[in-house]
C-alpha cells in the first residue's frame, strides 16, 4: 500500500468495508471498476478490460490494476444488468466539487443496490410490486426435537463458516461470513425450545414462533406476520408465495431451515443474505419507533416474531440507501384470520397470477381480472388475489361497491377515462423522497394530482360507503401540483444537474443569468452605445479575446476624451484598450452565467423537492385510494363484460353455484362455447363428490373452476355463474397432475404422497380440497387403497369439502356406505368406437374409463390401437379363470390379480342389473353364469 496513489488507497479502503459489492468509484464523469470488480463487470457488462498503474512509478504489465467504467449518466442500466444476475452494486459518489476540492476529493457510499431495492423504474415491473424481506425463525423443532433438516442447514452453516469444501453447494445463503454463525452445541441441539442465537445475547429466543417482514421499496409499502406453533415453517412458506420476494435476510434459525432456504432459492430464485446480528429485540423496537412512530409501533405489540423480522429488515435498509426512507410510513400487520392462506402447490395449480407451464401472465386468473388503468391499481389487484379475505363484512364491502359500479355504465366508463393514463404516484413518490427522481417524473407527478380532482367528481356519483370512502380519502393536491406547475417547466431536460428545468417568471435570477446567456451580445452592445454617448468617443468599441476577456478600445484620436474611471490594459499602434469595474462584473457574469445558473436551478429543485417530501403522507394515501377506485372498477368491467353474477357469501358451509364457467378457459376458448355446470356441496350433504369419467372430459376443469369461483368471490369479485351461495373456505387445497423432484431425489408417487399428506393434516373441515386421481403413481391395488382411505379420511375425519376426480370405479361405491358422499360423472356420448365430451357434470359413477377411445384422440397409431382392443377383450375373456396370487414385480409394484378382476367384474354386473325387470329365467342364466365366472 506504501506506493499506491491516494485515489488507489481510498479506492481500497472503500472496498475494503463492502467486499460483497461491486464498487461503482465515481471518477470524473465515470464510474471506474478495479480489480476483481473490474474483471467481473468487464464480462457481465461486456466492456472493454483496460489496466492503469498503481503506483507513483511505472510499472510492468503484470503489475498493472485492472479496470473498467461506464459513464455515470448511463449507469443505471448497467447496474439493472448486474442485479438482474444477482449482484449488489455499492455506488461511490463524490462528495465535493472536484474542481474547489483541496487535495483529493472526499468520496463516500451514497446507497447499495440489491435485487430488492431497485428503484431504477427500467429495472422494475409496474404492475408487480418487488419485495424485500426479512424472515425470524426460531428453531423448527418437530416433535420435540431438530428436524434433519435443520441438523443439515445447521451443517451447511459451519462447514460455509469453516470453508470446507461443502459449502461451495449453497454459498449465495452465506455472503457475510464476518456475522456469526451458531453451531449446533449439546446444549443447544437438546429437546428443548431454545433459539440458536450466538452465545453474545444478539438474538434472544421467541420459543415457538415465526416472523416475516415484507417491503416494497418503491412504494414503501411494508407487511408483517408472525406464526406461532408447530406448522410455523409451514405458514412462513406459504407467506413468502403471497408476496415472491427477490431478496431476503434470514435469521440464525431461518437460514438453518433448509427447507424454508430451498424454497427461497429454488421457487423465487431469491438473493439471500445472513444477518443475524440484525434480529436483537431492542435494536428492533428503536427502529420501529423511530419508522413508524409510537402509534405504528403500537401495531405490533406482543407480536415479537414480527418486530424481530421488521427490525432486522429496516436495520438492513438504514445500512445500505444511507438516506430518507420517509415514504415508509404504514404498517400492515397481516392476520391469519383476515386472508385465506394458499400454498404454493394450491397457487400453481390454480394458476392465479400465470400459467402452470408456460410461466405466462397470459392464461392465469390475474390476466383474465386485470383491466386496471394505473400501475398502483394493477398492483393492489394481484395483491387482492394474492391474500383473499375470510370475513364476511370485507367480502360483502367489495361485492357492494362492484355492484355499485355494475349498475351505473355511464359512472363507471367516465371513471375508468378519468384514470386512463395516470402515472405511478406511489412509485413517482418513492424516487422523490429516495432522491433518484428528476425533473420529468415531478412533472408525470403533477400530472397525475391534476387528474384528482375528476376522479373524485366521477367517485361522487356513487353513493355506495366503500366509494364514498375511496373519494373521502383522496386529497386533491392542488397546493402541491400548482407548486409544481409554479416551478417547472412542462417538458424540462433529463438531467437536474444542466439546467434548463425552471420555468421562466419563476425567479428572477434564473431569469437573468439566462438573459445573460441567451442575449450576451446584445448586453454588451448596449453597454457599448451607452458608453459612446456618455464619452462622446464615436469609435469606442467593446471587443474580446482569450488574454484580456472583454475590453474597451479607443482610436488615437478620442484618447483624451476617455473617463479617469477607465484602466489602461494595453496600447496598440492605433489607439488604446481598457477596462471597467462594470465591464468585468459583466464578463464574469457572462462566463459563469452557464454554471450558475445551472447550480440555482439545482438548489430551487431541490427546495421543490423537500416540499413535496413533506407531503409524501397525502401523496401516498391519495394513490393507495386511486389504487383502490382502480381496481373495483376494473373487477367491475370485467363482471359486465363477461356476463358475471354477484355471490352470496356467508358463514355457511354451503358452495352452491348455478351454470358456473371456468373463468379463464371460457376467454380462451375461440371457436366453441362454454359448458356451465352446476356444482352443490352442503354442511352435511354431499360435502364429498366423487367425480369419475374419461381423461380429457373435463373433471380438472370443473374442479379448478369450482375452486377458482369460490377464491373470486372471497376477493369480492363478481362469480361467472348465473347465480352462487359461497360459504366462507379457510383454505383451498390441491393435488393435481403428476410430477417429480428429482433434485431431491422424489418420484412422481412420493411427491403426490408428500402433498397428500400435508393436505390431510392442515385441512379443517371448511377447507376445499380438489384431489385429482389420488394414488395413480402405484399398483392398482396399492394406489385404490390408498385413494379409499384418503376419501374416507376427507369424509369422516377432516369432514371439508371435496372434490374427488378418480378413474377407480369401484370408489363409487361409497356413496351408499360413506355419509355426506354423492358420485357425479362427465356425460360422455359413444359412437362405435369413437367418443364426444359432453363437458356436462351429472349425477352417478362412469362404467368405463374409455381410455382406448381417448388415445385415438391422442393421435395414438391404428395397430396399437388395434392391439390394445385385443387385449382388452383378452383380459376380459379371462376374467373367469382363476390366477395366481398376486406377484411382485421387478420394480416392486404389485400385480393385478386376474381372479380379483373377476369378482370385480361379477360386482359391476351385479350392480348394473335391474332385478324387477328380469324373468325368472333370466335370473336363473345370471346367476349360473357368475357362479361359472368365479369357479
Amino acid at each position: 500500500m506504501a506506493d499506491l496513489t491516494p485515489m488507489m488507497k481510498q479506492y481500497l479502503e472503500i472496498k475494503e468495508a463492502n467486499p460483497d459489492c461491486l464498487l461503482f468509484f465515481r471518477l470524473g464523469d465515470f464510474y471506474e471498476m478495479f480489480n476483481d470488480d473490474a474483471k467481473i463487470a468487464s464480462q457481465e457488462l461486456d466492456l472493454t478490460l483496460t489496466s492503469r498503474n498503481h503506483g507513483k512509478y511505472k510499472k510492468s504489465a503484470e503489475e498493472a490494476i485492472p479496470m473498467c467504467g461506464v459513464p455515470y449518466h448511463a449507469c443505471d442500466a448497467y447496474i439493472a444488468r448486474l442485479i438482474a444476475k444477482g449482484y449488489k452494486v455499492a455506488i461511490c459518489e463524490q462528495m465535493e466539487n472536484p474542481a474547489t476540492a483541496k487535495g483529493l476529493v472526499k468520496r463516500d457510499i451514497l446507497r447499495v443496490v440489491t435485487p430488492g431495492t431497485v428503484m431504477d423504474a427500467a429495472s422494475l415491473d409496474e404492475r408487480h410490486s418487488n419485495y424485500i424481506c426479512a424472515l425470524y425463525l426460531d428453531n423448527p423443532i418437530s416433535d420435540g426435537k431438530l428436524s434433519r433438516h435443520v441438523k443439515a442447514g445447521r451443517k451447511l452453516a459451519e462447514n460455509a463458516v469453516m470453508g470446507k469444501e461443502d459449502a461451495g453447494l449453497y454459498p449465495e445463503f452465506f455472503p457475510d461470513t464476518s456475522a456469526p454463525v451458531p453451531v449446533p452445541t449439546p446444549e443447544t441441539d437438546s429437546d428443548s425450545d431454545a433459539d440458536t442465537a450466538p452465545k453474545t445475547g444478539v438474538l434472544a429466543p421467541v420459543p415457538a414462533s415465526a416472523g416475516a417482514a415484507f417491503c416494497d421499496l418503491s412504494t414503501g409499502e411494508v407487511h408483517v406476520a408472525a406464526f406461532h406453533g408447530a406448522d410455523r415453517v409451514q405458514h412462513l412458506t406459504n407467506e413468502l408465495g403471497r408476496y415472491s420476494p427477490v431478496e431476503a435476510i434470514l435469521s440464525a434459525g431461518a437460514s438453518s431451515c433448509l427447507p424454508l432456504v430451498m424454497t427461497l432459492r429454488d421457487r423465487y430464485n431469491c438473493h439471500m443474505e445472513n444477518s443475524f446480528q440484525r434480529f436483537d429485540p431492542a435494536a428492533a423496537k428503536a427502529l420501529i419507533q423511530r419508522q413508524f412512530g409510537e402509534n405504528g409501533a403500537a401495531v405490533l405489540t406482543g407480536k415479537d416474531a414480527a418486530v424481530l423480522a421488521l427490525g432486522a429488515l429496516l436495520s438492513y435498509l438504514y445500512e445500505t440507501q444511507k438516506t430518507d426512507l420517509s415514504h415508509i410510513n404504514r404498517i400492515s400487520y397481516d392476520e391469519q384470520s383476515r386472508f385465506m392462506e394458499l400454498d404454493l402447490n394450491a397457487r400453481r395449480h390454480l394458476e392465479l397470477t400465470r400459467t402452470y407451464r408456460e410461466r405466462e401472465r397470459r392464461g392465469s386468473l390475474l390476466w383474465v381480472l386485470d383491466r386496471t388503468r394505473t400501475p398502483m391499481g394493477a398492483r393492489l389487484l394481484r395483491g387482492w388475489l394474492e391474500r383473499p379475505l375470510l370475513r364476511v363484512t370485507d367480502i360483502r364491502r367489495r361485492n357492494e361497491a362492484v355492484s355499485a359500479l355494475v349498475s351505473d355504465n355511464i359512472a363507471r366508463e367516465e371513471l375508468i377515462s378519468a384514470l386512463s393514463g395516470l402515472g405511478d404516484m406511489e412509485r413517482l413518490t418513492g424516487r422523490i423522497v429516495y432522491g433518484t427522481a428528476g425533473a420529468r417524473e415531478i412533472v408525470q407527478l403533477r400530472a397525475a394530482m391534476e387528474k384528482v380532482p375528476e376522479i373524485r367528481r366521477c367517485l361522487s356519483v356513487f353513493k355506495n360507503r366503500l366509494l364514498q370512502e375511496v373519494m373521502d380519502a383522496m386529497d386533491p393536491l392542488e397546493d402541491l401540483s400548482t407548486r409544481i406547475a409554479a416551478t417547472l417547466d412542462d417538458e424540462p431536460p433529463v438531467s437536474v444537474r444542466e439546467g434548463g428545468m425552471i420555468r421562466g417568471g419563476y425567479h428572477p435570477e434564473v431569469d437573468r443569468l439566462r438573459h445573460i446567456l441567451t442575449g450576451g451580445k446584445d448586453i454588451i452592445a448596449e453597454m457599448e452605445a451607452r458608453e459612446r454617448e456618455t464619452t462622446g468617443i464615436r469609435s469606442l468599441k467593446i471587443r474580446y479575446n482569450k488574454v484580456f476577456g472583454y475590453y474597451i478600445e479607443v482610436s488615437n484620436t478620442f484618447k483624451d476624451q476617455v473617463p479617469e474611471h477607465y484602466v489602461r490594459k494595453q496600447t496598440i499602434v492605433n489607439g488604446e484598450r481598457f477596462i471597467t469595474s462594470e465591464l468585468k462584473e459583466l464578463e464574469e457574469s457572462i462566463l459563469t452565467a452557464s454554471e450558475r445558473v445551472s447550480a440555482l436551478e439545482y438548489e430551487l429543485f431541490e427546495e421543490l423537492r423537500k416540499e413535496l417530501v413533506s407531503g409524501v403522507a397525502r401523496i401516498t394515501q391519495t394513490a393507495q385510494a386511486i389504487a383502490g377506485a382502480d381496481a373495483l372498477a376494473s373487477l367491475a368491467a370485467v363482471a359486465v363484460a363477461n356476463r358475471y353474477c354477484c355471490p352470496e357469501v356467508d358463514e355457511s358451509s354451503v358452495i352452491e353455484i348455478h351454470d358456473g364457467r371456468h373463468p379463464v378457459v371460457e376467454q380462451m376458448l375461440k371457436d366453441a362455447l362454454f359448458v356451465p355446470n352446476d356444482t352443490f356441496m352442503g354442511e352435511t350433504e354431499q360435502r364429498v363428490d366423487i367425480i369419475t369419467g374419461p381423461n380429457m372430459a373435463g373433471k380438472s376443469t370443473y374442479m379448478r373452476q369450482v375452486a377458482l369461483i369460490v377464491l373470486m368471490a372471497q376477493i369480492g369479485s363478481f362469480i361467472p355463474a348465473s347465480s352462487a351461495r359461497i360459504g366462507i373456505v379457510d383454505r383451498i387445497f390441491t393435488r393435481v397432475g403428476a410430477s417429480d423432484d428429482l433434485s431431491a431425489g422424489q418420484s412422481t408417487f412420493m411427491v403426490e404422497m408428500t402433498e397428500v399428506a400435508e393436505i390431510l393434516r392442515c385441512a379443517t373441515s371448511h377447507s376445499l380440497l380438489i384431489l385429482d386421481e389420488i394414488g395413480r403413481g402405484t399398483s392398482t391395488y396399492d394406489g385404490m387403497s390408498i385413494a379409499r382411505a384418503v376419501l374416507e379420511h376427507c369424509a369422516k375425519k377432516i369432514k371439508a369439502k371435496t372434490l374427488f376426480a378418480t378413474h377407480y370405479h369401484e370408489l363409487t361405491e361409497l356413496e351408499h356406505t360413506l355419509p355426506g358422499t354423492a358420485n357425479y360423472t362427465i356425460a360422455v356420448k359413444a359412437k362405435g368406437e369413437d367418443i364426444v365430451f359432453l363437458r356436462k357434470i351429472i349425477p352417478g359413477g362412469a362404467d368405463r374409463s374409455y381410455g382406448i377411445e381417448v388415445a385415438k384422440l391422442a393421435g395414438l397409431p391404428a395397430q396399437v390401437l388395434s392391439r390394445a382392443r385385443v387385449i382388452l377383450q383378452e383380459l376380459e375373456d379371462e376374467a373367469g379363470k382363476p390366477r395366481p396370487a398376486p406377484d411382485t414385480a421387478a420394480n416392486g409394484d404389485i400385480q393385478v390379480s386376474m381372479a380379483s378382476m373377476a369378482e370385480q367384474s361379477v360386482i359391476d354386473a351385479l350392480r348394473r342389473c335391474q332385478p324387477d325387470s328380469l324373468t325368472p329365467m333370466e335370473a336363473m342364466t345370471l346367476l349360473y353364469e357368475w357362479k361359472k365366472s368365479l369357479t
